[in-house]
């Protein structure tokens, strides 16, 4: 059964990937919305940072933020000026590492919603008048619904089986940085066996559901297409 430490580790977790899925919407509509409609020559390179979090191992990602955050790395001893202290082995810290690690599952499904509306509905807002700004919020981001939602589930549940970055920038703190993933981890090293089990079996149910709303997704919004 599930002992108190798990039940933290679960809470944790779940308040983790809501703040990480909240923050990349907040963040990844603009930047998706810019990338499907620039032409500039940074799109390129921006599109690769976004992505980039996708083949790069989480250890080196870990590591760089870690660098990042240290009290030698610029936000670290920016940090410190405002006298914050450092943010690696914190929840912030934690919740930086998961947002850039999770950015391309939500910045992608968002940009193909964007470029699949096609040019046609922008084109006839901007003959009303409509602004960029009116034409976005009234025009875009309806028709963008889909893969805002997909973007939403995507975040969440790869907050929620981070392993490498979480293990990297939060460390094992109990009640502090300790996420499933880890407590999976330590109980394994531990060879408690049975409490690994009800974890990870919670994590291959929930990683179904999240496979199966998403199959769903995909076919309520290619019904609508139709």
């Amino acid at each position: 059964m599930l002992d108190h430490h798990a039940w933290q580790a679960i809470w944790l977790t779940l308040e983790l990937a809501t703040l990480t899925s909240l923050l990349l919407l907040l963040f990844a509509t603009p930047l998706a919305w810019w990338l499907s409609q620039t032409r500039s020559r940074w799109r390129a390179p921006i599109s690769a940072v976004v992505t980039l979090p996708l083949v790069l191992p989480p250890s080196v990602l870990g590591f760089y933020l870690l660098v990042l955050m240290g009290p030698q790395g610029p936000l670290g001893q920016l940090t410190l000026a405002l006298g914050w202290g450092t943010l690696s082995f914190t929840f912030t810290g934690l919740l930086i590492g998961s947002v850039a690690f999770s950015l391309p599952f939500a910045v992608q499904p968002i940009q193909h919603a964007f470029e699949s509306i096609g040019k046609r509905p922008l084109e006839a807002a901007a003959t009303l008048r409509a602004s960029p700004l009116d034409t976005f919020f009234s025009i875009a981001l309806p028709l963008a619904r889909p893969g805002l939602l997909t973007a939403a589930i995507l975040s969440f549940a790869h907050t929620v089986g981070e392993f490498g970055v979480v293990l990297m920038i939060g460390g094992n703190i109990p009640g502090k940085t300790r996420v499933v993933s880890t407590q999976i981890y330590g109980h394994v090293e531990a060879m408690e066996y049975v409490q690994a089990h009800w974890l990870a079996g919670g994590m291959l149910a929930f990683s179904f559901v999240v496979l199966l709303c998403l199959s769903l997704l995909k076919r309520n919004g290619a019904s609508v297409m139709r």
